[in-house]
C-alpha cells in the first residue's frame, strides 16, 4: 500500500491508497503539533510498501523522512527531490514553485481535460492554469479565508478571533457576522473575478478545477462553476509515484 502525504502550512492530510487506486484509510492532523507518535498510530494497522511527501514545510519534511523510514523501514520519497513530476513548468525559475502546486497541476491534467485552472483553497488560495498540451503556465496567490481571519485578529485593537463559517448575509448588524461576512463574501469574490480574468486570457472553455479545505465555501458565494475534488492533491501524488514505477 502506498502512503500520500501532503504537508501543508495549517494541516498535515494524508492517505493510504490500496493497489486497486482505492482510499483505504484517510486522515489529517495539525502540522503546529505534529507528532510521531500520533502519526504512526494512524497507519499501524496497514502494511506500508511505499511512501511519497510531498510538502511545503521543509523542515518537517525531513523530520517525516526520518521517523517514517524507522516506522515503515523505507525511506519516503519527497516530491521535487527523490521524485520529479513530470509535467513542463513554464515558470521562470521553476525551484520557486510549491510541488503542491505542481503535483495539482499534473493530476489534473492526467485525471481531468485540459485546459484547466485549479483553485486550492488552503491557507493560501493558489490558481494555477495548465494548457491545453498539458503544460504548466504559471499562476497566482492570494491570501486564504483563515489567514485574513487570523490577520483581522492580530492586526487590529479590537476585532475578535472568529471561526471560520458561512456568513448570515451581506450586510450584518454584528462585529462576528460582519467579519465574516467581508472575509467570505470578499475572498468568493476575488476569486471570481479572478477566474473571469483567467478565462479571458487562456480560453472561455477552460475547466475550473476546485480542491482544499474552503473551496466548498468559495463554490458557493463565489457562484463560479467548479469541479470539486478534495483529493486532487493526494490523487496527484499517488500517480507521480507510479509514473515513477514505469
Amino acid at each position: 500500500m502506498l502512503l500520500a502525504i501532503n504537508v501543508g502550512n495549517t494541516n498535515i492530510s494524508s492517505a493510504i491508497f490500496s493497489s486497486k487506486h482505492k482510499i483505504v484509510k484517510q486522515f489529517s492532523l495539525p502540522t503546529k503539533s505534529y507528532s510521531k507518535t500520533q502519526f504512526a498510530k494512524k497507519i499501524k494497522p496497514f502494511e506500508i510498501s511505499d511512501t511519497v511527501i510531498c510538502s511545503v514545510v521543509p523542515g518537517l519534511s525531513r523530520i517525516l523522512q526520518q521517523d517514517l523510514k524507522l516506522s515503515t523501514g523505507k525511506k519516503p520519497y519527497i516530491i521535487g527531490k527523490e521524485l520529479i513530476v513530470p509535467i513542463k513548468n513554464l515558470y521562470h525559475n521553476p525551484k520557486q514553485l510549491g510541488q503542491d502546486r505542481l503535483i495539482n497541476a499534473y493530476a489534473a491534467c492526467t485525471i481531468y481535460s485540459c485546459p484547466a485552472v485549479i483553485i486550492d483553497s488552503g491557507t493560501a488560495i493558489t490558481f494555477d492554469v495548465v494548457s491545453k498540451n498539458k503544460t504548466y503556465l504559471g499562476g497566482l496567490i492570494a491570501p486564504g479565508m483563515e489567514l485574513a481571519l487570523k490577520a483581522l485578529r492580530e492586526k487590529t485593537a479590537l476585532l475578535p478571533q472568529i471561526k471560520l463559517q458561512a456568513p448570515k448575509g451581506i450586510i450584518c448588524r454584528d462585529t462576528k457576522n460582519s467579519i465574516l461576512s467581508g472575509v467570505v463574501f470578499g475572498i468568493a469574490g476575488l476569486c471570481k473575478e479572478l477566474i473571469g480574468k483567467i478565462k479571458k486570457s487562456a480560453g472561455r472553455e477552460i475547466l475550473v478545477l476546485g480542491t482544499g479545505g474552503n473551496i466548498c465555501l468559495i463554490k458557493k458565494y463565489s457562484g463560479i462553476k467548479i469541479k470539486i475534488d478534495k483529493n486532487l492533491t493526494l490523487k496527484g501524488i499517488l500517480l507521480a509515484y507510479e509514473n515513477k514505477l514505469k
